[in-house]
């Protein structure tokens, strides 16, 4: 089978910005069927609950190739860094939760694009802490690493699904749970 190249790329404009804006939550396995065209999430069809978490650019998604010629194989490892501000008995169980389980994460970059981390098989936390911080103006919160290994990068969510509440545009029937600013 020839892997052949679709396209070329122009240099973009310059008006790309950094930055996450928000994450939603979703447990693994209830998003039900995913619609995808051309690598981008095109339709959810199913009831699902979602967490919404703002973060405020203090989080960023990182995604890195990997591949072996020998195996012959390529996947793709989704890692969602971020911090949460302030500690609270009620975000201790919320995160020890997520720690648990392997959640669906949807992440909006501020410039309103929706990415998918862990569509196929979850996220699943691999690091965190919580800190009290040493000084005044230390972090007093928590940071966290999810990684999802996937076969393509987090796929975008189509623009078109993504005005206002996007996982009810998506979805329907979805229904926000806690919304919580970090």
């Amino acid at each position: 089978m020839a892997c052949l190249l679709g396209s070329g790329r122009l240099k973009p404009c310059k008006d790309a910005v950094g930055g996450i804006k928000k994450i939603f939550f979703v447990d693994f396995g209830t998003l039900g069927d995913v619609t995808l065209v051309d690598d981008e999430i095109t339709e959810v069809a199913g009831a699902f609950n979602y967490y919404e978490y703002d973060v405020k650019m203090n989080s960023e998604l990182t995604q890195n190739i990997t591949s072996s010629r020998e195996n012959g194989t390529t996947f793709f490892e989704q890692v969602l860094s971020v911090t949460f501000t302030k500690l609270t008995k009620e975000d201790n169980k919320e995160l020890k939760l997520m720690a648990y389980g392997s959640p669906h994460i949807f992440v909006e970059d501020y410039k309103g694009s929706i990415m998918a981390v862990g569509l196929e098989n979850g996220a699943d936390v691999t690091e965190g802490t919580a800190v009290t911080g040493r000084e005044m103006g230390d972090l007093n919160g928590y940071t966290m690493s999810f990684t999802a290994n996937e076969i393509s990068f987090a796929n975008f969510v189509d623009p078109s699904l993504s005005t206002s509440s996007f996982l009810d545009a998506i979805s329907g029937t979805a229904t926000a749970g806690a919304q919580r600013e970090v």
